[in-house]
């Protein structure tokens, strides 16, 4: 897909969903006033859904860096309506799945084996999907209960697209925005970038979750599940299956009778110790 044709991609799904409506166009300048008020997107009628839906949908049709994008602002509630942030929540691990039969290819050709003499079982539908991959329960041949990770297919393709589309706009509004120099948007996309791209290599996520490991051995405030580096690649990841309730689901934590002021204060001592003890943290702890 070329540069042109994904732009025009994008400017479809916008229009599909009526995007336009959350813009605030009373604050718009008025030649983009007039732009917004005269664009075809009118023509589209208004989908009923609600906006959280409307804005989550787009965003997983547009692909892993627009849902990465949403994970973010997901964890925002201080710049998103609670019932639009609830909405892209789901962004965090139940984007629609790619199919089991691909996922089973990828492990193969990663391992050099056969699912069915890698693991005793492997379940087929993913207990989680998500921007850069899903994730599968499986049983080693020890017996041992794991999860198994597996890169999305055609990701780093469809990421180098989205990528070099930021590096243009980020261009344009440096060289003809009054507040680009000063923001440096070209910078940013560059750190997205090298950021986006160690996601790509889950060897580099296993080595990060082993060090974390280490790091809180024998730890009374965290558990760190243990990595299997014989059965991990950069596709693929394997790591032992442990069970708890997502730290967004209040109601659950709440019937489990978790003291939540506790709970806050030990995710708060988790991360401390991880800047100020270790000078290694992890740096993307959203809830999913």
């Amino acid at each position: 897909m070329t540069r042109l044709q994904r732009l025009i991609r994008i400017a479809w799904v916008f229009c599909r969903y009526r995007l336009d409506t959350f813009l605030p166009l009373a604050e718009l300048p008025a030649p983009l006033k007039v732009f917004f008020l005269l664009a075809p997107w009118h023509l589209f009628p208004k989908p009923k859904l609600d906006r959280g839906d409307r804005l989550r949908l787009a965003l997983e049709e547009l692909g892993p860096v627009f849902v990465k994008f949403g994970q973010i602002l997901s964890t925002r509630r201080d710049l998103l309506p609670d019932d639009m942030a609830e909405s892209l929540k789901n962004l965090q691990d139940r984007v629609p799945p790619f199919p089991s039969d691909v996922a089973r290819t990828i492990i193969e050709s990663s391992l050099g084996a056969p699912v069915a003499e890698l693991f005793q079982d492997f379940t087929p539908d993913p207990i989680a999907s998500a921007s850069v991959a899903q994730v599968h329960g499986a049983t080693l041949p020890n017996g041992q209960k794991v999860v198994v990770k597996v890169l999305r297919p055609g990701i780093e393709r469809a990421i180098r697209q989205d990528l070099a589309l930021m590096y243009l706009m980020a261009g344009l509004l440096e060289k003809y925005w009054s507040e680009g120099r000063r923001l440096h948007p070209v910078e940013v996309v560059e750190d997205y970038d090298s950021t986006i791209h160690d996601e790509l290599d889950l060897q580099r996520e296993a080595a990060n979750a082993s060090q974390l490991r280490r790091n809180f051995e024998n730890s009374s405030l965290i558990y760190i599940p243990f990595i299997d580096w014989d059965y991990t690649r950069k596709s693929v990841l394997v790591m032992e299956r442990i069970h708890g309730i997502p730290i967004a689901d209040v109601p659950a934590l709440k019937a489990a009778g978790v003291n939540m002021k506790v709970l806050a204060e030990k995710g708060v001592e988790i991360f401390f110790t991880q800047v100020f003890r270790d000078s290694f943290f992890h740096a993307d702890m959203h809830p999913g």
